[in-house]
């Protein structure tokens, strides 16, 4: 269970504590407790590094590393074979009347060893009770002698110190004398008065300070700690029982008597100022043994049948325990001065307490007092307690010491899922307070954020908190149902705003009356000043929709209802931009569960709009008429008519997702934030989110779908006049890039009419850029593989590949690149006309040179073409009357089975895949509403909702639409 240490050159230490983890982790305190059954000592493992306790279930630390843990028996076995040794070097240096016998204390060689007994269990409270157990001195008088090293201080040249010989028994005072005659500066201490007074002038200090690298006894230490022993106490015992912290070196020093008091005085009221209690040693102002209690002890009252015997014996316990009592009450002379400086300082700051008398009265009294003057800090933010649930618990100030701070109960972690326990910054012990309750951010700039974690009772300001919210100075904040705190942010130059938010805007007003259903009831403002913020409200260009959840479906049915009607004269994306206010609204006002089952019910109604549309739109077909009644080709107006509701849905159903994308992103980034990561609940509403997305998805990939179906519709009965028609007319002349529609060659107006209202319907709807590339790429893809399959086709009946026939259809196909370029897609249209373009530049080619060809080189200079289309065309090239293929356009064995069982028609199959557009949605809800079309169906929403409320009060409480005092 223990193991020790032994360090380099000295005795073995106190190990490490060695325990089973699964009890450590889960009791630590019941197995210390178990342990202390078999380990005397265990109540030393306790900290005492701290004067306030730790509010979180920490393990005790470690005992510090100075203490010795040795079983006696070791310690017998150990110095038995040097016990005879070391007891005939101490007969030396004893004098006639202290001789003892080898009954010593503990740890000597006579002391009988107990297995179960631990040497360093006397702690020194227990040496310092009394005179009765005093076997330890007679054990100390046979130890053997010891070297001091006295520094001299400057007292003599040539040495830093002189070596003395000092057993247990000498007292400082007779080693100032030696070490004096060592430096030459007196003689013995049995000499004269002129010696006497000359050991008078000089003092023997203990010195603390640290050493530098590499620098023993060369002049480059530096005493950072000074006591003067007293002429009594004995040094050797003092460096033997008083050891150095790691880190820290102790040496005596000679110095003058007054010099020493100065350095004495001037090291205890820097230590004072400094508040960090640093040092282990405490100077007295007095070290006679009538200041530390020795006096006392040595001459006992005749009554007292404790006192210590007369001799030389008696007198020596009585002077030992006066060393032990002065050093051991360092501490406690300390703590008496510091007590009576805070009381002090404490009745100062008390009005009037001057002029009180003050009697006796507890000390414990004033250090209360004290710790009640709480001085608030000044470089960061905090919150002050104004009402909590245990008052021997909660403190008065919590600061923040993060830019994010925590409040919650915490705990352990949990046993079933293994998942850590929440890091928290202020632990709160009330019933209702969650393990991660409430997060408050706040950066170097204002405002500072607080959110609630779910399902956590959060108040800001005397109102339910439910999302994110601002955080200023002088908000009220409440968690649970017992605690409330003031916030305060000192960096700001001021306390706080000149009026808190949460008092009445004006005092002493009327209380709410009968129109309290539409303003919070703990605003404080009167009626007509409510009636007048909710018509600002109503007929206010702020992009803002409130609603409460119980309204939420009527709301979101009659957005979606006029948006599918094309009532009135809204923006195109007016329906997405009053959706995603929708949403806005779920996001930061309502409880955090909200906005997952919104966005569901918000892709249901826009899916079930957008089938109807569809179905509306299949059924006014020509294929769908009944029997009898003639077919009507499409023309591109009726498309674009068609086109247009199912245009728009697709633009606001884009954007709408890339708002909700957003929203979703945060939610997990918070989450991650706050390590909230892996909370079932907060998966399951990323699960329902993600199916709402989905939902959105397929709305934008069924409208696209049918879009490009009925322009594909209309395209299939126009585009074979671009391979039939002639450009060049008799006296018609070939139109420039950029021409108008009307001055195209009349072959080519109908195709160019489908893609001239495709293009005008893209923009009026607002559709997205990448969507509107995408819509052209398929239809530009339809028109290459239909006009190349038409083009495979007619030439395998009737001779159709000829030179002046090919030059009237690349004609056609310029004319129609120009047009699209000046349109802004001729990119888009030359790449996906590019096969159709290097097939018809192949018969373009006049027949001298396409004789002169081979096979590869062909392949060469027509790489689009597949090695069965390219075949096709010179296989059915007219050469003239009579004239065959020539034999170098026959393929070359290694592809003559791709010629055979390849397909020389396009397949429709291998269309672009549509690509959602990524990046931020295009929506602006930042910002006044200007347009009006926009605010007019903003405001009837808003009356909708007013009306929706005012229908569940009693009749004589409704009110109607409030109006606005003209200024």
């Amino acid at each position: 269970m223990l193991s020790g240490e032994r360090k380099e050159g000295g005795s073995p230490r106190f190990g490490k504590l060695h325990l089973p983890v699964g009890l450590w982790i889960n009791s630590p305190r019941k197995q210390l407790a178990k342990l202390g059954r078999r380990w005397p000592s265990a109540a030393s493992v306790k900290s005492s590094s701290s004067d306030t306790g730790s509010r979180s279930s920490e393990p005790l630390p470690p005992p510090p590393p100075h203490v010795e843990l040795r079983r006696v028996g070791a310690v017998k076995a150990a110095g038995g074979a040097s016990g005879s040794r070391a007891k005939r070097i101490s007969q030396l240096f004893r004098g006639s009347g202290t001789g003892t016998t080898g009954s010593g204390g503990a740890g000597g060689p006579g002391t009988p060893g107990s297995a179960q007994r631990w040497a360093s269990e006397k702690k020194l409270p227990e040496l310092a009770a009394g005179v009765a157990p005093e076997p330890p001195l007679a054990a100390r008088a046979t130890a053997p002698p010891g070297v001091l090293k006295i520094f001299g201080a400057g007292l003599a040249s040539g040495a830093n110190y002189k070596s003395v010989l000092a057993t247990a028994r000498s007292t400082a005072r007779e080693l100032v004398a030696e070490a004096l005659e060592r430096y030459g500066l007196a003689g013995s201490p049995g000499g004269g008065p002129g010696e006497s007074s000359c050991v008078d002038a000089f003092a023997l200090c203990d010195a603390l300070g640290r050493p530098a690298a590499g620098a023993v006894g060369n002049g480059e230490w530096r005493a950072e700690h000074l006591r003067v022993l007293g002429d009594s106490e004995r040094p050797l015992l003092v460096q033997e029982l008083w050891r150095a912290r790691p880190g820290w070196a102790r040496r005596f020093e000679l110095r003058g008597r007054e010099e020493a008091r100065r350095l004495e005085q001037e090291a205890f009221g820097a230590a004072d100022s400094d508040g960090t209690g640093a040092p282990s040693w405490r100077p007295q102002k007095n070290r006679s043994r009538a200041a530390s209690g020795g006096a006392a002890l040595a001459s006992p009252g005749p009554g007292s049948g404790s006192g210590p015997p007369a001799g030389s014996g008696g007198k020596e316990r009585s002077e030992n325990l006066s060393l032990r009592r002065s050093v051991s009450e360092l501490s406690l002379q300390g703590r008496r001065r510091r007590q009576q400086e805070r009381r002090q300082q404490a009745l100062s700051m008390a009005p009037g307490a001057a002029d009180a008398q003050i009697g006796p009265a507890d000390p414990g009294d004033f250090d209360q007092l004290t710790q009640c003057l709480i001085q608030a800090p000044s470089n960061r933010p905090y919150f002050l307690l104004l009402q909590g649930y245990q008052d021997a618990q909660d403190f008065v100030v919590y600061v923040m010491m993060r830019e994010q701070h925590v409040f919650g109960r915490g705990g352990n972690s949990s046993a079933r899922g293994g998942s850590p326990a929440p890091y928290v910054d202020t632990f709160l012990n009330a019933p209702d307070i969650l393990p991660r309750h409430c997060t408050v951010r706040a950066g170097p700039e204002p405002p500072a954020m607080v959110r609630p974690s779910r399902g956590a009772p959060v108040t800001h300001n005397g109102c339910l908190l439910l999302r994110e919210a601002e955080l200023h100075p002088g908000d009220l904040l409440g968690l649970g149902e017992h605690f409330l705190f003031m916030y305060k942010d000192p960096r700001n130059g001021g306390s706080g705003p000149a009026r808190l938010p949460w008092l009445p805007a004006r005092p002493g007003a009327t209380p709410p009356g009968p129109g309290w259903a539409f303003s919070c009831r703990l605003c404080g403002r009167g009626l007509q000043e409510r009636g007048e913020a909710l018509a600002a409200y109503l007929d206010g260009h702020e992009p803002v929709l409130r609603f409460r959840p119980r309204e939420e479906e009527a709301l979101l049915g009659e957005i979606v209802r006029a948006a599918a009607a094309g009532a009135g004269d809204l923006p195109p994306l007016g329906p997405a931009t009053l959706l995603a206010l929708c949403v806005q609204h779920s996001a930061r006002e309502l409880e955090l569960g909200h906005l997952p089952r919104l966005l569901g019910r918000l892709a249901r109604l826009i899916k079930e709009a957008v089938w109807e549309k569809i179905k509306e739109i299949g059924d006014r077909q020509p294929e769908n008429h009944p029997e009898g009644v003639p077919e009507v080709p499409l023309t591109p107006e009726a498309v674009s008519v068609e086109l247009r509701p199912l245009m728009l849905w697709m633009a606001n159903t884009t954007e709408l997702l890339s708002f909700v994308q957003e929203k979703v992103l945060e939610m997990e980034k918070e989450a991650d934030q706050e390590g909230l990561s892996s909370d079932p609940q907060l998966c399951n509403d990323l699960e329902l989110c993600d199916e709402a997305m989905a939902l959105l998805d397929e709305v934008i990939m069924c409208t696209f779908q049918q879009s490009v179906y009925y322009l594909t519709k209309t395209l299939y009965s126009t585009l074979p006049a671009l391979l039939d028609s002639n450009p060049f007319t008799a006296g018609a002349e070939l139109p420039g890039p950029g021409a108008e529609l009307g001055a195209m060659p009349p072959g080519l107006r109908p195709t160019l009419g489908v893609f001239q209202a495709a293009l005008e319907l893209t923009s009026q709807c607002e559709l997205h850029p990448d969507l509107v590339s995408q819509t052209f790429g398929y239809l530009f893809f339809f028109s290459n593989a239909s006009l190349l399959n038409s083009l495979m086709e007619r030439g395998q009946g009737r001779p159709f590949y000829q030179w002046s026939r090919a030059v009237q259809i690349r004609t056609n196909l310029d004319l129609v690149l120009d047009w699209l370029q000046g349109a802004g897609l001729g990119d888009i249209a030359t790449e996906f006309f590019r096969k159709l373009s290097m097939a018809v530049n192949l018969l373009c080619v006049p027949r001298t040179s396409l004789l002169k060809a081979s096979w590869s080189s062909l392949r060469t200079d027509h790489p689009t073409l597949t090695p069965a289309q390219l075949h096709h065309l010179l296989s059915h090239y007219q050469l003239g009357p009579g004239r065959g293929p020539p034999p170098a356009w026959d393929p070359p064995p290694a592809e003559r089975d791709a010629v055979d069982t390849g397909d020389i028609f396009e397949s429709f199959s291998s269309h672009p895949p549509l690509i959602l557009p990524l990046g931020s949605s295009r929506l602006c809800l930042t910002g006044p509403v200007t347009d009006d079309a926009l605010h007019r169906e903003l405001r009837r929403l808003r009356r909708l909702l007013w009306d929706l409320e005012q229908q569940e009060l009693p009749a004589n409480h409704r009110h109607g639409p409030p109006v606005a005092t003209p200024p």
